[in-house]
């Protein structure tokens, strides 16, 4: 959950204030994890990332919306890793392609990622699931598959169930990831996702 590289390409100060949120929110999360969500206020995460209240006020609307941060960064890199598959693959093959770089991702920052868990479970300040707020960008892939293939909208039916049917064997991995049992998650990724 470190700040993450600048995938839409955008003007250099959208980079700048996306790479400040994202400082930001990793700082927050730090702070959750050591002392707790309701131990923290926002000025000791403002004071923590050196920025102001006001900015902080203008990257969050409330303290809570910092623990939504990494999941939409994890639905961004998959929409962007989508974008980024090659154009011969079938739709099945390009979110795979997608979802294995989200995973892999995933396994690389896996000591920041476990810490933002362990907030989760301990924080009733989410009202839902991360997992499940991941799984609301399900549309927005299946819109990706349809540009790719230059459908018209909306997705039928058997896009939106590829789309679900592989967000949730990203979920299902990402659970068992994270019970610690896993000896080789990405291996276990990949026979996950060819199940589904």
């Amino acid at each position: 959950m470190s700040a993450r590289e600048p995938t839409d390409g955008g003007s250099l100060r959208e980079r700048k204030r996306a790479a400040a949120k994202a400082r930001v929110a990793e700082v927050a999360i730090e702070l959750f994890a050591a002392h707790g969500y309701a131990a923290v206020s926002v000025a000791e995460i403002c004071a923590a990332a050196e920025v102001a209240p006001r900015s902080f006020y203008r990257y969050f609307p409330a303290k809570e919306d910092v623990l939504l941060e990494p999941v939409r960064e994890m639905a961004d890199r998959a929409e962007a890793a989508l974008a980024a598959a090659p154009a011969q693959l079938s739709d099945a093959d390009a979110l795979a392609f997608a979802l294995r770089r989200l995973a892999e991702h995933m396994v690389d920052h896996w000591t920041r990622l476990t810490a933002y868990f362990d907030v989760i479970r301990e924080t009733t300040a989410v009202r839902a699931s991360p997992l499940v707020q991941l799984a609301d960008r399900e549309r927005s892939l299946a819109d990706q598959l349809l540009a790719r293939r230059r459908a018209t909208p909306p997705p039928d039916w058997q896009t939106r169930l590829l789309v679900a049917r592989s967000v949730a064997a990203f979920r299902v991995w990402l659970d068992e990831v994270r019970g610690g049992e896993v000896a080789d998650p990405l291996a276990h990724f990949d026979r996950i996702l060819a199940a589904r």
